[in-house]
């Protein structure tokens, strides 16, 4: 607030101003006092000490502090730094401290204290900027500090932080000088900015010292610099560490500070180099080398991947450009001559590199989000003359400036009737042409009548390039609340979920019944998830859509899979001693047509289900054993019974990411409509699994195409059913879904199924064969069955699997 306040008068609290900027689209996370505790801490001279008469490490102390107290207030301590005539904090009766100690009247053996001497560490105080002395036992502050005046006010502690969470689009904001020109629109005060101008009081001309260069145009567009000699480092003034303290940013040395505290009041990053440390005494701003070293300024060496921006010496880069500047070239004691260098950087690039070398910064987010390419020359010349106040340096004659294609005016052409029809607004223009100069904007009255205007938007508003992006200026600065409330007019429709929509659901309700639980998974994964699951090489799978700007560097594809999602999930539960899962994910998954994409891909909506661990819940009265593959192709067909999908038939068939003999494929004719089985060896080694894990897999799309949707109610059986067994003697390599198949086609047409109920093979089997023993069931509508029609059936039934599996009957 202090910084704010020394360009506009402020006359209401942090939080009034606080709530103004929020409800302008400038939102305000946090209100911060930084005086917090010591609402009642003051100074006080110490008048005299004696010693304690009952200790030998107390001391009694009487002190003046002003009109706080009158006359000498006495405290008892024990430290042994404090000495008469010294000014102290005071902590008066009745303070609440920051470290949270409450103050009150007490007795140190038996002698009255009335109050407490505080140290740095119970005033909140950033020990890193403290002497050893200073830091151990009571604070002394300077002689000639004031006596009862309150602490904070002599300790820099008397302002108010507001903590900003601004979006991405106001670039602007990023600076205490935007922040004052919205502050001067919301409260009507008048700003009075910094008049900004440096003397060229050294006869050397900047030109004949240095070159700069853009080589790399796409990513930079404006390369400037300055350059100062007889510079003497030293501590910058103590105004301008605390307003770069309240900022968050810690003081080094003048030369740096003054670069941060342009880029804060300003907006505008700079660095500065050691001119004399600079190779060839020329700066570009290029493209990095595959494998070229990037030395930067927290001492860590980089191998850079190719294409990052840099400001290149002529030997080698010099800095990560709008991220970290280079080791090399840093500001040193022995520093004589000054490059001040003012850039404007490719936004998203600048990300990319912040993020590929793990590296945010002040200046990184300020390039990210856009700053005025205009304005770097302006910046250029605050640093300087900052520097040049303070005695500690000379400017050389002339600015280098690289710009090769200057930014051109944007021009926005509307109408008050466009946004009043936008907003649900009866605003006149000239409302609109107040809001919008106030902000900047050079407004041009095209047609009085008609209330449409020519705007040209000012250099510092990137975000500002339609007629709509005004709107929303007029209705922030209007007040959204003073915004009447509509409802809107139109046809009313019934709204109601796609049949798809209900498909899942339907899904969602089954599968939790059967007792699994849905997973709710990122859509991204990598190339290492393929290659765990075997995702063969030439499979469309691998096609995924590369992010261009992933949140995490693990994850930089859209996944085509939902079998890397529930993969994660999984040995996410297992790392944490969750060795009993269950779970299910129905969500849509990304297949491009072609790669770089030109056209949105297909999103087919997947279903995967995932078991592992005890069969049943632990209880004293439950068994401990462990699922296995039937488990899961139970839950498979329970839920396609539930979704009415009959009929299909199941063999033994491949996946590349399940067992090879314990893999089941659930047919439709020749469409697969399930895959179920045992992960694949190969694939729970690679995710360093350790116990059986069972998956399925489905498509949404085909489970829809085959689920019932008209149902037709049936009348109960009003005669008895009539069942036989048959004990069937086959090759082992048979399978049983083949004979049932073969059973249900000649049975006939009173057969309602059949079950296997028994398989064996042993010392009653000839080797290399098994027995499958089925129960099969006929039953009429119409009339009780006899005999001589079951035992038919049955006759038919056996000849039929005689002559497909040359079966024998077992006696």
């Amino acid at each position: 607030m202090k910084w704010l306040s020394d360009y506009i008068d402020l006359t209401l609290s942090g939080e009034e101003l606080a709530d103004k900027y929020t409800m302008a689209g400038v939102p305000v996370e946090n209100v911060i006092r930084a005086d917090e505790g010591l609402d009642k801490v003051v100074t006080g001279r110490i008048t005299e000490i004696k010693p304690h008469p009952d200790s030998d490490h107390l001391q009694i102390c009487q002190l003046d502090v002003g009109p706080y107290h009158e006359g000498n207030l006495q405290i008892v301590t024990g430290a042994q730094n404090v000495a008469e005539g010294q000014i102290v904090p005071v902590a008066m009766v009745g303070a609440h401290l920051p470290n949270r100690q409450k103050i009150a009247k007490g007795k140190l053996r038996g002698v009255p204290s009335i109050g407490m001497l505080c140290s740095a560490g119970e005033l909140h105080m950033d020990l890193t900027k403290l002497t050893e002395e200073q830091k151990d036992g009571i604070y002394i502050l300077p002689a000639d500090t004031p006596v009862g005046v309150p602490a904070a006010s002599v300790l820099g502690l008397d302002d108010v932080v507001l903590e900003f969470e601004l979006t991405a689009n106001r670039g602007d904001c990023f600076s205490v000088i935007g922040l004052v020109r919205e502050a001067a629109v919301l409260t009507g005060a008048e700003p009075h900015y910094p008049e900004i101008a440096c003397k060229e009081d050294d006869e050397a001309k900047a030109a004949d010292m240095l070159k700069v260069g853009i080589e790399a145009q796409d990513l930079c567009d404006r390369f400037s610099a300055r350059i100062v000699k007889n510079v003497k480092i030293g501590p910058s003034p103590e105004w301008m560490q605390q307003r770069l303290e309240g900022a968050g940013i810690r003081a080094i040395n003048n030369v740096v500070d003054v670069t941060n505290f342009v880029m804060i009041e300003l907006g505008q990053p700079m660095h500065a180099y050691d001119y004399d440390r600079i190779t060839g005494h020329s700066l570009t701003a290029r493209k990095a080398v595959a494998g070229e070293n990037l030395h930067t300024l927290d001492d860590s060496s980089r191998l850079a991947q190719g294409g990052e921006l840099v400001i290149a010496d002529a030997e080698k880069a010099a800095g990560l450009a709008g991220v970290m500047g280079g080791l090399e070239t840093e500001i040193t004691d022995a520093t004589t001559t000054v490059v001040f260098e003012a850039a404007s950087f490719n936004g998203p690039s600048i990300r990319r590199t912040s993020r590929a070398c793990g590296l945010h910064t002040e200046a990184s987010g300020r390039f990210e989000r856009g700053v005025d390419v205009t304005k770097t020359v302006r910046a250029l010349d605050r640093a300087c003359q900052l520097l040049q106040d303070m005695g500690a340096c000379t400017v050389t004659q002339g600015v280098l400036d690289a710009y090769p294609e200057p930014k051109q005016p944007v021009t926005i052409d509307f109408s008050a009737a466009q946004i009043n029809s936008r907003l649900g607004t009866q605003l006149a223009g000239s409302e609109m042409v107040e809001i919008l100069e106030k902000l900047g904007f050079a407004v041009e009255t095209v047609d009085a009548a008609a209330e449409s205007y020519h705007v040209t938007v000012p250099s510092w508003r990137n975000d500002c390039t339609y007629w709509e992006d005004l709107s929303e200026e007029v209705a922030r600065i209007h007040g959204f609340d003073n915004i009447a409330s509509t409802t809107p007019f139109g046809r009313v429709m019934q709204g109601r979920q796609s049949e798809r929509q209900d498909f899942i659901d339907r899904t969602k309700h089954v599968l939790v019944d059967l007792g699994m639980t849905e997973e709710l998974s990122f859509s991204f994964t990598s190339v290492d998830m393929l290659d765990k699951l075997r995702v063969p090489q030439d499979s469309p799978l691998r096609e995924a859509i590369p992010i261009m700007n992933p949140f995490s560097d693990e994850a930089p594809l859209v996944r085509t899979s939902l079998l890397t999602s529930i993969m994660e999930n999984a040995l996410r539960n297992l790392s944490r001693k969750n060795t009993d899962i269950k779970l299910f994910d129905i969500a849509p998954v990304f297949h491009p047509h072609a790669l770089p994409l030109t056209e949105l891909p297909d999103e087919p909506v997947k279903l995967v289900g995932l078991i592992t661990g005890r069969r049943d819940p632990v209880g004293w009265n439950q068994s401990a054993e462990q699922v296995d593959f039937y488990d899961m192709k139970g839950i498979v067909e329970q839920y396609l019974e539930r979704m009415h999908i009959a009929k299909y038939t199941v063999e033994a068939g491949e996946h590349f990411a399940m067992h090879p003999g314990k893999t089941a494929l659930f047919k439709k004719g020749r469409e697969v409509i399930a895959a179920v089985g045992e992960l694949h060896p190969e694939v729970a080694a690679n995710f360093g699994l350790k116990q059986k894990v069972y998956i399925f897999e489905m498509d949404v799309a085909t489970l829809m195409k085959y689920a019932g949707k008209k149902m037709h109610l049936k009348s109960l059986p009003k005669y008895p059913a009539m069942a036989r067994d048959l004990a069937l003697i086959v090759d082992q390599d048979v399978a049983v879904a083949d004979i049932e198949r073969v059973i249900a086609k000649n049975a006939g047409k009173m057969f309602q199924g059949v079950t296997l109920f028994d398989v064996y093979s042993g010392k009653q089997v000839d080797e290399g064969k098994k027995s499958l023993a089925f129960n099969l069931v006929f039953q009429s509508n119409d009339r009780t069955l006899t005999d001589e029609e079951t035992d038919a059936a049955v006759q038919k039934v056996l000849a039929a699997v005689q002559k497909q599996f040359a079966a024998e009957l077992r006696a």
